[in-house]
């Protein structure tokens, strides 16, 4: 449900805008040294503000409530709040009589009988990700710095490059998608635990907890389909499993082979158009016109990336501590 990994477990709670959103992470090594200073730089670069992302400006502080005492992790679960002060819970009262497309307003009403929290998307916002974002702080710490995990934009609303992308959505008054790219340099060979833990079924399954991602490919991906067998085969050119090509982004047979490891995603359009939609009223049973208010992102996409590495490094640490690669006490 609300719960990821095994050792390094995540769980996260909170509403868009509810008082706060935050995390609890079990399974943290004890002696992390761990400061409210080193979530900054990751939670700045997930920050709104920027040409293409909602206006809401939310300053995202992290408050460690548990788990830290004198700058280091104690072993105990680390729990991170983040306020929520720039909220205009108004703009989303018209919600209850028209569901969103693309958004979970309608299926969260069936499932939870319409005491589920609506506003700016409740439980199911991407303000959620802040959370993720804290819990890959952690996790980049224990992965240490042999282990190098990069997120990189590579395509707005199909263009590859970002700004112009936003221009052409900006001329067309709608919202984009994208596509972001991670790689992983510096993995040890044969982190992975085939068949359901496999490297590439853990990473897809967390990377599908963040809110609007469609797709994910490994390596070469789809285009693999087109290719034969030894046109996609990795040869290994030497004793350390270095391979002359990586058509398979690093993972074989569901293992890290220690090439780097290469994945893709894509992210679909903001459902939040600014552009006129139709949609069923539920208070009259009619299908009519009406128009997203409220404040959101152009292209989610845009901030995605720091995302992606937070939920990678996530599931890799969870891997290293299961190996016994990772120390449960740091000294």
């Amino acid at each position: 449900m609300n719960s990821f990994g095994r050792i390094f477990r995540v769980n996260v709670f909170g509403e868009s805008h509810g008082e706060s959103v935050g995390v609890n992470i079990d399974g943290v090594p004890a002696g992390i040294p761990l400061k409210q200073e080193d979530f900054l730089p990751d939670l700045e670069r997930r920050k709104a503000g920027a040409k293409g992302t909602t206006p809401r400006k939310e300053e995202d502080l992290p408050f460690l409530k548990s788990g830290v005492f004198n700058d280091h992790t104690t072993g105990a679960p680390v729990t991170i709040l983040f306020e929520n002060n720039n909220t205009r819970s108004a703009d989303y009262a018209k919600l209850r009589e028209f569901p969103r497309p693309g958004h979970a307003d309608f299926v969260a009403t069936q499932k939870y009988g319409g005491f589920e929290d609506y506003r700016g998307g409740g439980h199911f916002s991407g303000r959620l990700t802040l959370n993720l974002v804290a819990a890959g702080v952690i996790a980049k710490k224990i992965l240490g710095s042999n282990i190098q995990v990069k997120a990189v934009l590579k395509e707005v609303g199909g263009y590859p490059d970002a700004e112009q992308g936003l221009e052409a959505a900006i001329a067309a008054k709608d919202s984009v998608g994208g596509i972001v790219e991670c790689t992983v340099d510096g993995l040890p060979i044969g982190l992975g635990e085939p068949f359901f833990d496999s490297v590439e079924s853990s990473l897809a399954h967390a990377v599908f907890a963040i809110p609007a991602i469609k797709g994910i490919e490994f390596g070469a991906g789809f285009a693999a389909a087109k290719m034969k067998g030894l046109e996609h085969n990795d040869a290994i050119i030497d004793k350390s499993g270095k391979t002359a090509t990586n058509n398979a982004g690093g993972v074989v047979g569901g293992i890290t082979n220690g090439n780097p490891l290469v994945f893709r995603i894509a992210v679909k359009p903001t459902s939040s158009t600014p552009k006129v939609q139709e949609t069923l009223n539920v208070v009259s049973g009619q299908v009519e016109e009406f128009s997203v208010k409220g404040r959101h992102d152009l292209c989610i996409a845009l901030r995605v990336p720091v995302v992606l590495e937070a939920v990678t490094a996530m599931v890799l640490a969870d891997f290293m501590l299961l190996e016994m690669r990772a120390p449960r006490v740091w000294k």
